[in-house]
């Protein structure tokens, strides 16, 4: 017999699963994607307005026996985004899960991923631009990976680099915020950098990273977005991203530069090429870059984590069975 899908909030996904579980489980999932066994769906989106977007992504996880898709709309920096997981099995529907906060949750765990491969070992501190609602996370994640003790901040709002340095301080209280009134300043000698904004137009250039620094770039994930410049890529002996399809058809940054046939693509990896060989930073590295898109298998690992970690816990919401219907074909009499 079908078994009932459960609806699972936001309270019951934080619940279940933390930063360190994402980033194993990602780890594991990013593994399968290098032996074939998890494929994304390619990334869309519709522009609904000025800045505003509507966004479908999805995947599966032969190994987990799930595939699912994940729907949201930004409007002002708001949504309400929904992740439906199905059955490899008999094509049921297994749950529908509240996913903003498993959103920003392997969003930065991605991030703590390429950190964890891409940035120097050992170093203490770290610059975070942009002090949106991602940028606390972001900042969780490299922490998890890598030994920071101070955090510079810098976002063209004082008040949200204030709000971003008390969070830091109440939630990561290891950790010590540092506020800077200028970008030049925020990221000057710093070894490891994540770009975490809504910017339209670069800022970031080659002339702001120190030799030897790592860049994680999570923010422009739709082509009307951009964060960095094109004399970031002449510097890079890594570029690698999460997805390959996703910064060839929606990232800006990547494509300037590499369509047109002046560079190739080649010199791009996917994270999960990384992982499969079990690569790390390589000596005398001038810059490398780590830019995530967002795919679907990322949050069905994540997902895939929750479901289990619901096993024997009572949690989430029974849905009524699906019953299967007639189709009104005449008007109801």
């Amino acid at each position: 017999m079908e078994q009932p899908p459960i609806w699972l909030t936001e309270a019951d996904t934080t619940s279940l699963i933390d930063l360190s579980g994402a980033i194993a489980a990602l780890e594991s999932v990013l593994k399968d994607e290098a032996g074939g066994l998890a494929e994304s769906m390619p990334k869309t989106h519709l522009m609904v307005g000025d800045n505003n977007a509507m966004h479908a992504l999805g995947g599966v996880l032969h190994g987990e026996g799930i595939c699912g898709t994940k729907t949201w709309v930004n409007i002002d920096g708001k949504s309400a985004t929904l992740l439906i997981v199905y059955s490899l099995y008999d094509g049921s529907c297994r749950a529908v899960i509240e996913a903003t906060a498993l959103g920003q949750l392997r969003t930065a765990a991605m991030t703590g991923l390429g950190t964890k491969r891409l940035a120097p070992a050992n170093i203490e501190h770290m610059a975070i631009i942009g002090t949106g609602k991602q940028a606390l996370s972001q900042v969780a994640a490299c922490a998890a990976v890598r030994p920071i003790k101070r955090v510079h901040i810098f976002s063209r709002k004082p008040q949200k680099r204030a709000a971003l340095a008390k969070q830091i301080r109440e939630e990561l209280k290891e950790l010590e915020p540092v506020i800077f009134e200028s970008l030049e300043k925020a990221v000057s000698h710093v070894p490891l950098i994540t770009l975490c904004t809504n910017a339209t137009e670069p800022f970031f250039f080659s002339k702001h990273a120190t030799a030897g620094a790592h860049i994680n770039a999570v923010g422009a994930i739709v082509p009307s977005r951009v964060e960095f410049g094109e004399d970031i890529f002449p510097r890079c002996d890594e570029i690698v991203v999460d997805t390959l399809t996703g910064v060839r058809t929606l990232s800006r940054e990547f494509i300037d530069y590499f369509d047109g046939g002046k560079h190739s693509w080649e010199s791009v990896r996917s994270l999960s090429s990384f992982i499969k060989e079990d690569t790390c930073r390589r000596t005398n590295t001038d810059l490398t870059l780590f830019k995530s898109m967002g795919m679907g298998i990322s949050d069905l690992a994540v997902a895939s984590q929750i479901l289990k970690s619901c096993s024997g816990k009572n949690a989430g919401h029974e849905l009524p069975t699906r019953r299967r219907m007639t189709l009104p074909l005449k008007a109801a009499e």
